[in-house]
């Protein structure tokens, strides 16, 4: 069953709008934030925002420093769960950067990053699953008064009794939101920033092609000016 992702994307919006957290998140917020200066490291490289990639590290491994983005398995070691064959790396940064680049769902050429967009993308890191079953998904809505029971407790195998005890992403990114404002404006974008291999430098003024207003811009354009006079002649 094929998922319509912008149906999906409203769904998520929609229930971004009326959550209320029913679990403390503040504590784990907190612990992400602290940690904003290393996410940013990994968001410049890949243009996830770095809130994005702080709830995956929460949701992945608990905020491991030694564990991989990817999956939670040791990022300097190779890796034995999907994505499996990853690394070793010498470092979480570079482990982090492979797994938003290299690894489904591709969270660096994802674009939509309005807030239904950004949850969306973080709910197929773990799997449309409960999307395709069309119950909210514990990774995104744990804690809050959009989940109460359903789980997968392992590949294919859902549980509807299970309820999942970890933090959903969307809990923490309201948390979160609390600590620094910037990082989800109500209704609105997700900060990020693009990868440098997507921004464009800024032409470098030349002799060939000097900075408006300089002298040499004015001396090119006399000189123009004598050789379309020398043609007409």
């Amino acid at each position: 069953m094929t998922v319509d992702l912008a149906a999906l994307k409203a769904d998520n919006l929609a229930r971004w709008q009326r959550a209320a957290p029913m679990r403390d998140f503040s504590a784990v917020a907190r612990r992400l934030a602290a940690s904003k200066a290393r996410y940013q490291v990994v968001s410049a490289q890949t243009g996830v925002p770095w809130c994005v990639i702080a709830v995956i590290h929460e949701r992945e491994s608990s905020q491991s420093w030694t564990a991989s983005l990817a999956q939670g398995d040791r990022w300097d070691r190779v890796s034995v769960h999907v994505p499996a064959g990853r690394g070793p790396f010498k470092s979480w940064e570079d482990a982090a950067v492979d797994a938003l680049v290299r690894c489904a769902p591709y969270a660096a050429r994802w674009m939509d990053w309005s807030i239904g967009g950004a949850l969306t993308l973080l709910e197929q890191y773990n799997g449309l699953g409960y999307a395709r079953r069309g119950v909210p998904s514990p990774y995104i809505w744990a804690g809050t008064d959009q989940y109460r029971a359903g789980k997968y407790v392992r590949d294919g195998v859902y549980d509807p009794d299970v309820v999942d005890k970890q933090l959903g992403c969307a809990g923490l990114l309201l948390a979160m939101r609390g600590l620094d404002a910037s990082i989800v404006p109500s209704n609105a974008s997700v900060p990020s920033v693009p990868p440098p291999s997507q921004a464009m430098p800024a032409p470098q003024a030349s002799i060939a092609h000097p900075a408006k207003g300089s002298i040499g811009d004015l001396v090119a354009s006399l000189v123009r000016t004598v050789i379309l006079t020398f043609k007409r002649s």
